[in-house]
């Protein structure tokens, strides 16, 4: 086993569970409100950021709109609102094929795991999936300066581990949060397609491709 890595840092949409399309469902719906039009090829660009930056992201397909940030906000949290109700129904037949044997294969090799998602929701999601006690942290997005692709969360994921980013492996399934991964001085893990990950160390088609001893022989090699 490879010694060096002593940690895992996931990002949760589409690597360990598929709330994306509830995101999805839960902006699309914000913008027919707001009579913008929307659909799932635009929503890529949405994958991996922020709330207010996807915000941004959609009201931009109609400049001419021009709104404080006050109601700017108002929208965020109506869209989360959404969101909220939608998530309600997730449990962990929801995990994504092979991510619940991938963290128990960490944990039972003694490394650590963190989250490290821009979903602020990400700790109810996680205690609904029923993996919370896998996780020694949990980064709250809020608390960082800048969010994917800058690597202030995976950077503030290492630390609250206790160890160094050289240390760790970032798994995600988007250009921008790989991008964080990479700035952040992790080995990536990329999950999705070679041509969008490219800056990927490691890229698998999806998560049933996901095994520890994989990862680590390619790491040692």
């Amino acid at each position: 086993m490879n010694t060096r890595i002593k940690a895992f840092v996931f990002d949760l949409d589409g690597v360990i569970t598929d709330s994306a399309e509830f995101h999805y469902e839960a902006w699309s719906r914000l913008a027919s409100e707001l009579n913008i039009p929307f659909d799932k090829e635009y929503n890529e660009l949405l994958k991996g950021v922020s709330r207010m930056e996807s915000l941004e992201l959609i009201l931009n397909r109609k400049p001419e709109v021009n709104l404080p940030t006050a109601e700017k906000e108002a929208l965020a949290a109506r869209k989360n609102d959404h969101y909220k109700e939608l998530i309600q129904t997730i449990s962990p037949e929801a995990l994504l094929p092979g991510i619940g044997k991938l963290l128990e294969a960490i944990a039972e090799a003694g490394m650590g795991i963190a989250l490290a998602s821009a979903s602020r929701n990400a700790p109810f999601i996680i205690e609904r999936l029923g993996i919370g006690h896998y996780f020694q942290a949990i980064v709250d997005p809020a608390a960082v300066p800048q969010g994917k692709p800058h690597p202030d969360i995976y950077l503030q994921a290492a630390a609250e581990l206790g160890v160094a980013p050289s240390e760790c492996v970032g798994v995600e399934d988007a250009e921008a949060g790989v991008q964080a991964v990479k700035r952040a001085g992790m080995y990536a893990v990329g999950i999705g397609s070679e041509k969008v990950l490219r800056e990927a160390d490691y890229i698998v088609p999806d998560t049933s491709c996901l095994k520890l001893e994989n990862i680590l022989d390619r790491i040692e090699n």
